[in-house]
């Protein structure tokens, strides 16, 4: 059975919705921040960089929201996550992929874990100034350039739609009016009508 080590909230959210959209046999392992479990030597002997998600599979562990993805939808190859038969487009959702992870998420970090990059309180105090500017910068590349409609890829529902999701449920947090992209913002809406997302919400609210 897969194990999803996952923090609620986090980018592990892709992960999670992407397993469910496959159908697969997993279990969830909470990851709390608040307890600082990402950093206790459980956790780091699972992913030494100390972050979610991390996936446990018969073959080890895989890290990264990007690898994970890709792995799910070749794993469960008949929930067709990916067009895994076509080599320019399964590029394509890489490159999607890969821009959410190493340009958007990096920018919602800097009003995060600013850390990571600075000590100075003035400089950590100008990165989460910056944010609200970055992150809908790089929103705008997702909704004039990226998105292809009705769903990330065109007509059919993919990996990187639940990333999508995952990361567009941070716009508030950030500064951002979700009304400000009107395709992400429907997409959005459509995303919360799948039945893989009612069942995670409904576990959710069980707590179970």
């Amino acid at each position: 059975m897969l194990t999803l080590f996952h923090t609620p909230g986090a980018c592990s959210q892709a992960s999670l919705i992407a397993l469910e959209e496959a159908g697969a046999d997993y279990r969830i392992h909470l990851v709390s921040f608040a307890t600082g479990d990402q950093n206790k030597a459980e956790f780091l002997a699972i992913n030494p960089r100390g972050r979610v998600p991390a996936l446990a599979t018969e073959d080890g562990i895989l890290s990264e929201t990007p690898a994970i993805l890709f792995y799910i939808a070749q794993r469960f190859p008949a929930a067709k996550l990916a067009p895994l038969d076509n080599i320019f487009a399964l590029a394509q959702a890489q490159a999607f992929n890969s821009f959410i992870s190493s340009t958007l998420h990096v920018a919602h970090a800097h009003g995060r874990r600013g850390s990571r990059w600075a000590d100075d309180p003035a400089a950590l105090e100008d990165m989460k100034r910056k944010v609200p500017e970055t992150v809908a910068a790089a929103f705008a590349q997702i909704e004039e350039n990226l998105f292809k409609g009705p769903w990330v890829l065109g007509e059919n529902y993919s990996i990187c739609d639940g990333y999508l999701h995952t990361v567009a449920g941070w716009m508030e947090s950030d500064g951002i009016d979700p009304a400000s992209f009107p395709k992400l913002f429907d997409h959005r809406q459509r995303m919360e009508e799948r039945p893989a997302l009612q069942r995670l919400r409904a576990r959710e609210s069980t707590g179970s």
